[in-house]
């Protein structure tokens, strides 16, 4: 059994795919593990993107990962105002709802093609060092402890990451940087079938509910709560459930699948290499601090660290500083926002239920060119300046 690689990736996901795709275009020796027996499965995210992320990470839409085109968004006040804004210039969850697993495993097949092995049912335990070096990982196939070698290794582990914190990278998160999760997909529902929903306010403490229509009368109901704002378990179910039955357009309607998990909403991480190691995705902390989303933001790093690695290949140099041009492309690319969105983010949950029906509904009444925290701030100021005082470094 072939135990030698350029590049190993933990995890499947699509910033790991992605990774592995690029690299082994390139030429790289690449093995892309996944601790699950499928790839895609279970379902953790609402399944939204914006084809203009998709088409930056340079994917072609493929409608069989397709599960439904959307003609905008909505953000709904906890007073009923709402807001509404066309796909094109809404944010980077809103475009088009997935069928997740299959998306994924598309990603993955586009690896395959390109050159990657991948091995199911096979987790991560330990990275293996050389000093200061990652050289490979500890792990178990099937139950078989194994040693991979590698030039380097990709930390594609999501929001539980373990490998960058094996290796000493600092990951961990506080709670008021987490956003705990509870997804229903729902039939026999009245909503808009071509709008994503956010609906914001004290109903999802530090958080949103949301609506992404797959198709008739069935959506993804979810929700996401600031771990900081619950007290005890099952806690945000109840929050989910509350509005659910409050909302006559989603209490007629019945659950055909349930699922949990987290997410990060915090400053993207620090240090995103080191010798021998790359962090890509949530691993990596490049979700979006406001909506939670990561999947084109996790394609678009992908896409960068693939092609570092095929070029350090070449070189035969995976030295941090060999590495570092990653870190460099995908900063470039995602950080001013993301730190901007954490920061808004952190304003945010300051706000009443009064003020953010106030918010909505001049947003209701003025044109934004784009839904962007920096756009919405300079919209409000121009009718309500006294509402944005304390966001005036965001603008």
């Amino acid at each position: 059994m072939k135990t030698d690689y350029d590049v190993v990736v933990v995890g499947a996901g699509p910033a790991g795919s992605m990774t592995a795709k690029h690299a082994a275009k390139k030429g790289a020796r690449v093995l892309m593990i996944e601790k699950r027996q499928e790839i895609g499965a279970p379902l953790r995210c609402a399944e939204g993107v914006n084809k203009k992320g998709l088409e930056k990470a340079g994917v072609p839409v493929d409608r069989r990962w397709v599960s439904t085109d959307v003609s905008g968004a909505k953000l709904v006040s906890p007073g009923g105002h709402v807001f509404r804004i066309d796909e094109k210039q809404a944010g980077n969850e809103v475009g088009m709802v997935l069928e997740r697993h299959l998306f994924d495993k598309a990603m993955a097949a586009d690896a395959a093609r390109a050159g990657a092995e991948i091995w199911l049912k096979t987790s991560a335990v330990d990275v293996i060092k050389d000093g200061d070096k990652v050289v490979g990982v500890k792990a178990m196939r099937e139950g078989e402890p194994l040693k991979l070698t590698a030039g380097c290794v990709v930390a594609a582990d999501g929001f539980e990451s373990q490998v960058a914190r094996w290796a000493g990278i600092d990951t961990s998160l506080k709670a008021a940087d987490i956003t705990t999760c509870y997804q229903y997909r729902m039939a026999n529902l009245k909503t808009e079938p071509d709008y994503c929903e956010f609906v914001i306010g004290s109903v999802a403490p530090g958080g949103y509910v949301w609506v992404f229509p797959k198709g008739d009368d069935t959506a993804n109901v979810g929700i996401g709560v600031l771990a900081s704002n619950l007290k005890k378990p099952g806690e945000v179910k109840a929050y989910l459930d509350a509005w659910i039955k409050k909302d006559p357009r989603l209490s007629c309607g019945q659950p055909l699948e349930a699922i949990a998990g987290g997410v990060s909403v915090s400053p993207p991480v620090e240090r995103s290499v080191m010798n021998g190691l790359i962090l890509v995705g949530d691993s990596a902390r490049i979700i979006d601090p406001i909506t939670g989303g990561g999947i084109a933001n996790g394609l678009l790093a992908g896409m960068h660290a693939g092609n570092v690695l095929g070029e350090c290949v070449e070189a035969e140099d995976f030295s941090e500083k060999a590495l570092m041009p990653y870190d460099v492309l995908w900063r470039n690319d995602l950080e001013d926002r993301l730190w901007r969105n954490w920061m808004a983010k952190e304003k945010f949950l300051t706000l009443s239920d009064k003020t953010l029906d106030e918010v909505i509904e001049t947003l209701a009444t003025v044109n934004v060119d784009k839904m962007s925290v920096h756009n919405i701030l300079i919209a409000i100021k121009e009718r309500h300046p006294e509402l944005v005082k304390e966001f005036e470094e965001l603008i």
